[in-house]
């Protein structure tokens, strides 16, 4: 069974956050979701929006040189920036998998760390002045 794409179309920072907000009441610990667009799609904006969702107050940066950071949210969510790196061997990923929500970055990165199917997907494209954000939920076995 094929799961649906859900398209919405952001001219804001603000949209992209409850975008990412809507996302997150239904994500549960183990979940994953790859993120994929350019740099500047807004990838790290939505990922704010998930954190705020989950009860995070702070500062939300893009962990693009420590590669992941984790957050005391509720679920946990570990957020990981594979940008600078080839794969996703070596940087720990797995110690999250099962216990935080993870959002990940650059996914192409982590081919093999999690079955794509049973992710969570979110495409980013810039268009304009605005963002065409398209979500897809994991396949049901």
């Amino acid at each position: 069974m094929k799961a649906e794409w859900r398209e919405a179309i952001s001219a804001s920072e603000a949209e992209t956050r409850k975008l990412g907000a809507r996302l997150a009441a239904g994500l549960t610990a183990g979940a994953v979701v790859l993120l994929e667009g350019q740099l500047g799609a807004g990838k790290t904006t939505f990922v704010r929006g998930v954190l705020e969702a989950l009860g995070h107050h702070g500062p939300v940066r893009s962990p693009t040189f420590n590669l992941i950071q984790s957050f005391t949210t509720n679920p946990p969510v570990m957020h990981a920036d594979l940008y600078r790196v080839s794969s996703y061997h070596g940087i720990g990923l797995e110690d999250y998998m099962d216990t935080h929500v993870c959002l990940i970055e650059w996914p192409d990165r982590a081919l093999g760390l999690t079955p794509e199917e049973g992710c969570w997907r979110v495409e980013f494209t810039i268009e304009g002045l605005g963002r065409r954000i398209r979500i897809r939920p994991p396949l049901q076995p």
